[in-house]
């Protein structure tokens, strides 16, 4: 079902300071910073030859991450994206499985302008996985 890593997302309390070590010190091109209203972050993602990894921070005092960030004030890494070629099936699979989807079952647009589903932590060995629809190869 899964296909190929698409991105790992790193939860950051200073998102310039973040893509600037990126650019800077690692060298590594960085995207202008979007924000996600349906998903209460800002994020950027850090381009690589083989992936991606994305660099959020909380948009507004209702996002998602402000919690993760007040838990973990130096941030930290937040979830894994995972490609799959058709999100409602993927969902149909996990779910008669057992796997919970998280909010309410069904895929918002995603960073990429693509759909995305999270995945319950407890279900998968404590990770927060995403899902992400990049259709057929």
């Amino acid at each position: 079902m899964i296909g190929r890593l698409n991105h790992v997302a790193i939860v950051v309390p200073d998102l310039a300071g973040a893509s600037a070590t990126y650019r800077d010190t690692l060298g590594a091109t960085v995207t202008k910073a979007q924000d996600l209203p349906d998903h209460g972050v800002t994020t950027v993602f850090v381009e690589l030859a083989n992936t991606k990894i994305e660099l959020l921070h909380p948009l507004g005092a209702d996002s998602p991450v402000a919690n993760f960030l007040s838990n973990n004030p130096s941030g930290g890494m937040h979830h894994i994206c995972y490609e799959v070629q058709d999100i409602g099936a993927a969902i149909e699979q996990l779910v008669s499985e057992g796997a919970r989807v998280l909010g309410d079952g069904q895929p918002k647009t995603g960073a990429h302008g693509l759909p995305v589903v999270f995945l319950h932590p407890k279900d998968f060995s404590g990770t927060l996985i995403e899902l992400e629809e990049v259709g057929a190869a």
